[in-house]
């Protein structure tokens, strides 16, 4: 029987580590993705699949496409399309990299790694600002409703989509706000999480309102925090059972829908983007049926 990778509904680990890869020119994937299935665990690893790695092997993934681009008003959401990414869960930081380095060595002959990022989980699920995030998601069947594709769609029952952006905080622009306007900006008052009756319409939490779309645009947020050296931000992951959630809150955060941008882009901004395909578990390994493997 086939089910969803269960690291997609699981609580958020300690830490984890995030790997994107490219595919090497003139290589098959074919047999590089069966050494993969063998350490794809579905909990401790989960798998996603790029839009390029599905058209290199000549398959067609139903609702995986590319990112998109709705950069309006000056905003820039870039698109970093990749073969194939892992987002390896777990509680010690040396283990997630040993595992990096075997799962790394594995591909080698095929898949290139184009980028790692190590993240964390702080503050019991906060972002690096301070603020709680996440505070809308769904929870037990509204999760799987939200991040899983259901049975009546049996292609790709089981299976779910997800949107991954890293996002860059610039903390000295952040810091210099008024506390009022830093909640106004969340539209949540920090310490209590409580949201802004009087918040403005630029407010995230009113630009993401998933109740307010029509039709509503739930997804099932599991995004961490990251630093490197003395950046840091948010590695913002967003699963669906399709990408139609994610695009619609995207849209309206960039003003191309009524032209009001987030109040978030006035401290941070993605410096990825990028859409992938998680396949379901069959038999405690990723069903990769769809792509031939």
């Amino acid at each position: 029987m086939s089910g969803p990778q269960s690291g997609i509904l699981a609580p958020l680990p300690p830490a984890a580590r995030y790997l994107s890869f490219s595919l090497l020119q003139g290589t098959d994937a074919r047999a590089a993705l069966r050494r993969l299935a063998a350490e794809v665990d579905g909990e401790r690893c989960v798998l996603g699949i790029g839009a390029t790695l599905a058209n290199a092997l000549g398959r067609h993934i139903e609702g995986l496409t590319t990112f998109p681009n709705f950069s309006a008003a000056g905003v820039e959401l870039p698109a970093t399309p990749a073969a194939l990414w892992l987002w390896l869960r777990g509680e010690d930081r040396a283990a997630l990299l040993q595992r990096e380095r075997h799962i790394t060595a594995l591909l080698a002959d095929t898949f290139v790694l184009e980028h790692s990022l190590e993240a964390f989980v702080h503050g019991g699920g906060r972002d690096l600002t301070g603020y709680e995030d996440g505070t809308e998601n769904p929870q037990g069947d509204a999760a799987v409703a939200a991040a899983i594709v259901a049975e009546d769609v049996p292609t790709l029952a089981g299976s779910s989509f997800v949107a991954v952006q890293q996002w860059l905080h610039d903390f000295k622009r952040f810091e210099a706000m008024p506390k009022s306007m830093q909640d106004n900006v969340i539209g949540r008052e920090r310490e209590s999480n409580e949201e802004l009756d009087d918040a403005p319409d630029c407010a995230h939490v009113k630009r993401t309102a998933q109740e307010s779309f029509s039709p509503e645009a739930f997804v099932l947020r599991r995004s961490m925090a990251w630093i490197e050296g003395d950046r840091g931000g948010l590695q913002f992951v967003a699963f669906g059972a399709s990408f139609a959630a994610f695009e619609a809150q995207l849209r309206r955060m960039c003003g191309a829908e009524d032209g009001i941008v987030d109040g978030l882009f006035r401290f941070t901004r993605p410096l990825t983007g990028a859409y992938f395909w998680c396949p379901p578990m069959r038999a405690g390994a990723p069903d990769l049926r769809l792509l031939g493997v």
